[in-house]
């Protein structure tokens, strides 16, 4: 976000510029501080990665399904079905060409257990299974069209 020094120096200097009181200077400050805080200056892209797509940002880390990557190595998505840049919209048909997402690998976990239960009523049969899905945490490094 904003830095307060930054913004005493933002509104010092609008003003100058222009008639407005501070209450309009606020305002206009918390409207840019609304439109960051929902992405509305960032890139936005959609991405298929490991057979399921994803809405990613720069700087975003995420859980995807375990890649052949170790920690630390950095990994390229190609497959990019739509980019959007502060309101400029790119839809590939069915990717964009030239498009990528690059990402560094955190490290490799196991989710949640997952229990399995099966029961057949007045037979007297009963399962338990478990098991836990293993996943890629991964960090968007940059977004490129």
């Amino acid at each position: 976000m904003f830095n307060q020094d930054k913004n005493i120096e933002i509104c010092n200097n609008f003003k100058k510029r222009s008639n407005k009181t501070l209450t309009d200077i606020t305002i206009i400050l918390t409207f840019v501080l609304i439109f960051k805080s929902i992405n509305y200056f960032t890139m936005i892209a959609i991405v298929n990665i490991a057979g399921q797509q994803f809405k990613v940002t720069e700087g975003q880390e995420l859980f995807v399904h375990q890649l052949e990557a170790s920690a630390g190595s950095s990994v390229s998505f190609d497959q990019v079905l739509m980019i959007d840049n502060s309101g400029s919209v790119q839809v590939g048909t069915p990717v964009i060409s030239n498009a990528t997402v690059n990402a560094t690998v955190i490290g490799n976990q196991k989710g949640d257990k997952v229990i399995v239960f099966k029961k057949k009523r007045r037979k007297g049969f009963q399962k338990k299974n478990g098991h836990r899905q293993c996943f890629t945490k991964i960090k968007i490094e940059s977004i490129s069209a």
